[in-house]
C-alpha cells in the first residue's frame, strides 16, 4: 500500500514539468509552413467545369473558335462510337476470320496508297514517291490486289500523305479546328483536303473500285467498318475530364510534325 502511494506521490510532482513543456504542434513538425496546404486556398464556388478546363489548360492554346459545336460533335461522337460503331466493329470481329479480316484491311490500303503517291508528288518528295509506286506495283500484282503486302516484308512500309499535308507544306495554315461527325479530329485545311482526295480517287477509280462502289454502298460500309476496325483510338480512353482538349492538341501537334517531315 505504501508503494503504491509513494508512486502515485512521484507522478504527481512530475505532472508539472511535463505541463510547462509545450506538446510538439504542427508547426513545430513542419516549419516550412506546408503542413496544411488546403488552409489558404480561396475556392470560387461559382466556377463550372467549363472555366476550370480552360484555366488548368491554358498552355494548349490551339485556334478553335468553334468549340462550343465542336465539343457536341465531340459528344455525339462518343456516343455514336459507343452504341453504333464499336458494336458493329465487335459483330465484324466476331464472324469474320483474322486472315480475312487482314486482307480487307490490306485491300483498302493498297487503294489508300494512290492519294498517297498523288500528294507525294505534289510535295516533291521523290524519295518517297519511289517507295510509294513500288507499294502499289508489288502488293497489286504480287499481292493479288493489295490482299497481302509484300511490300511491308520487302523494306516498304505504308506512308500516309494527303492532301492536308500537301497544304501544309506549301504555306496554308491549318486555320481553325473542327471536330467532324464519326470523322473525328481535323481543321478547316484538313477538311478541305479530305474533300480532294476523295475526289481523286474517285476519278483515278483504281482498280475499278470507285465505279464498283457507287453501284454497291455496301463495299463504303465495309471500308468505314475497317476503318474502325484498324483504328485503335477510343473514346474515353484517357480517363480524364480534359480528354477534348488532349485530343485537339495531339492531332495538331502530330499535323505540324507530319507536315514538316
Amino acid at each position: 500500500m505504501v508503494k503504491r502511494l509513494l508512486i502515485t506521490a512521484l507522478l504527481l510532482s512530475a505532472a508539472p514539468a511535463f505541463a510547462d513543456e509545450p506538446a510538439p504542434t504542427a508547426s513545430a513538425l513542419d516549419t516550412d509552413g506546408f503542413t496544411e496546404p488546403l488552409k489558404e486556398l480561396k475556392f470560387n464556388p461559382g466556377l463550372d467545369q467549363r472555366e476550370f478546363e480552360r484555366a488548368t489548360l491554358n498552355a494548349l492554346e490551339v485556334y478553335d473558335p468553334l468549340e462550343s459545336w465542336n465539343r457536341r460533335v465531340y459528344h455525339f461522337n462518343y456516343r455514336f462510337d459507343q452504341w453504333v460503331f464499336l458494336p458493329v466493329v465487335n459483330g465484324y470481329r466476331y464472324v469474320t476470320p483474322e486472315i480475312l479480316r487482314s486482307g480487307v484491311s490490306n485491300f483498302f490500303s493498297n487503294i489508300g496508297d494512290v492519294p498517297n503517291l498523288l500528294n507525294s508528288l505534289l510535295q516533291f518528295k521523290g524519295k518517297r514517291s519511289m517507295e510509294i509506286t513500288g507499294r502499289l506495283l508489288l502488293n497489286t500484282t504480287i499481292g493479288v490486289f493489295g490482299l497481302w503486302d509484300p511490300a511491308a516484308k520487302m523494306g516498304l512500309p505504308k506512308q500516309s500523305e494527303d492532301f492536308g499535308q500537301t497544304l501544309g507544306v506549301w504555306g496554308v495554315p491549318g486555320g481553325p479546328y473542327l471536330m467532324l461527325p464519326i470523322l473525328g479530329p481535323s481543321n478547316l485545311r484538313d477538311t478541305g483536303g479530305l474533300v480532294v482526295d476523295y475526289s481523286a480517287e474517285n476519278q483515278i477509280n483504281f482498280l475499278n473500285v470507285a465505279q464498283v462502289s457507287s453501284d454497291h454502298p455496301e463495299l463504303w460500309v465495309l471500308r468505314s467498318i475497317d476503318k474502325r476496325y484498324t483504328t485503335n483510338f477510343r473514346y474515353g480512353q484517357m480517363n480524364s475530364p480534359f480528354e477534348y482538349e488532349k485530343v485537339r492538341y495531339v492531332y495538331t501537334e502530330s499535323r505540324k510534325l507530319q507536315i514538316a517531315e
